[in-house]
């Protein structure tokens, strides 16, 4: 049987999927109804400076997520069969580059994502029509675009709000809203990235709502505190924390380079994606490249950890012990003990809800489906009977997520690995 006995189903669409991406266009019109109201309310105020720090977060976070889309839809329309007679037809309006084009100027070319892959996947799950791999190809871009947008907006916008609120010693109900909408971002769009993952790998090795949980608690507990300790460090030397982010991701994007990654389709691309990497580390994990992760993430996590203790440091050397006497004891406290809590729980993922501790024992080694737990086969999604859309982002990052130092990558695009 050869080659085929190692090639898994494919993924098909279901209303989860479905479910999964109306949600995420309702959290992205969330989060951006919320900094369009709290810049609004900067501006009200006649707090210009930070009506122009929010408005310059916005806008460069949506400057980025425009150009990863753009430059995945120029790869995307180079592929084999993708016109508008293939079930490509709906991407941002079929071939028309010139209107996709002006819609990405105008940042709306994620927007319109977004509604692209709701309509297939309505098509698809609800009229029961067939495209079921490519609504899910369209997912598997959105969940990426999901996370950078995340990484690069949501994340230092919820700094800035906590920072907000620790200098003014007041917390209004439009940073209440803010912080609740970006919290929230941050906490979907990390499990959806990860689930989306998932779907690369043979069915049994899905993600359960269980194990989705865990993951969602210490990504969460160890952000959170990441996220906190950099405001409390600008609530006291304001003056520094643009330096102390521009050394750091400096490194990082350094560290990137050093580990020559390859998502990208051009050298321009790829030095976007490891600039976006090295934003992305600044505030959590993210791995990149391929062979065993455990020590670079050992590295990360010892080099995050210890630049939190400084930060805490410092800020409990330099802060208003007045002003801070109600919440300074507990907060030194609480997110050391916080961030120790989320790394317990990334290993209580590793050692009991990880997906391949839960998968039955395999009784005929022949079967498609019944792959060892360390196979990974990239599922190559067809648009037509004789053409194959390869999503190379994801398999990319599948690559990197999934397979260890001991893996070797197949003839055939089967992966060959087991850590996962």
């Amino acid at each position: 049987m050869g080659s085929d006995m190692k090639v898994a189903a494919f993924s098909k669409y279901s209303w989860i999927d479905f479910v999964f991406s109306v949600i995420g266009v309702f959290t992205f019109l969330l989060d951006w109804g919320s900094d369009v109201w709290v810049a609004t309310e900067f501006y009200r105020r006649g707090d210009f400076f930070w009506f122009g720090v929010l408005v310059g977060l916005m806008v460069l976070s949506s400057v980025m997520v425009q150009m990863f889309s753009w430059f995945w839809l120029k790869y995307d329309r180079e592929l084999p069969g993708f016109s508008p007679q293939t079930g490509a037809r709906t991407v941002l309006f079929g071939d028309r580059v010139k209107l996709s084009c002006l819609l990405h100027v105008l940042q709306l070319g994620f927007l319109c994502r977004h509604i692209t892959a709701i309509c297939e996947g309505f098509r698809v799950w609800w009229w029961k029509k067939e495209g079921s791999e490519y609504a899910v190809y369209l997912t598997h871009d959105l969940s990426m675009l999901r996370l950078i947008e995340t990484f690069c907006e949501s994340a230092p916008q919820l700094t800035l709000m906590i920072y907000v609120m620790l200098s003014t010693n007041k917390a209004r109900e439009v940073q209440l809203v803010s912080i609740a909408a970006s919290t929230t971002s941050i906490a979907w769009m990390v499990v959806d990235y990860h689930r989306s993952l998932r779907s690369f790998l043979p069915d049994k090795a899905k993600q359960s709502w269980g194990s989705s949980l865990i993951y969602f608690l210490w990504n969460l507990l160890l952000i959170a505190p990441r996220l906190a300790a950099l405001a409390l460090f600008a609530s006291v030397l304001s003056a520094y924390i643009a330096a102390h982010f521009l050394i750091l991701w400096f490194v990082f994007v350094l560290w990137a380079w050093q580990q020559r990654t390859d998502f990208m389709d051009s050298d321009g691309g790829e030095w976007l994606y490891r600039v976006t990497v090295g934003l992305i580390w600044y505030f959590s994990w993210f791995n990149v490249a391929e062979g065993r992760t455990r020590g670079r993430s050992l590295i990360y996590h010892s080099f995050i950890t210890t630049d939190g203790v400084i930060l805490l440091a410092t800020w409990w050397c330099y802060r208003d012990p007045v002003q801070t006497e109600p919440y300074a004891l507990a907060l030194i406290i609480s997110l050391p003990l916080t961030y120790l809590l989320g790394l317990l729980f990334k290993a209580l993922y590793y050692c009991c809800f990880h997906p391949k501790l839960w998968r039955p024992v395999v009784k005929d080694s022949t079967l498609a489906n019944d792959l060892p737990d360390g196979t990974v086969s990239f599922r190559n999604i067809s648009i037509q009977n004789d053409t194959l859309l390869v999503n190379k982002r994801m398999t990319s990052h599948v690559t990197c997520f999934y397979l260890n130092r001991r893996g070797n990558k197949n003839t055939d695009g089967t992966v060959e690995s087991s850590d996962l």
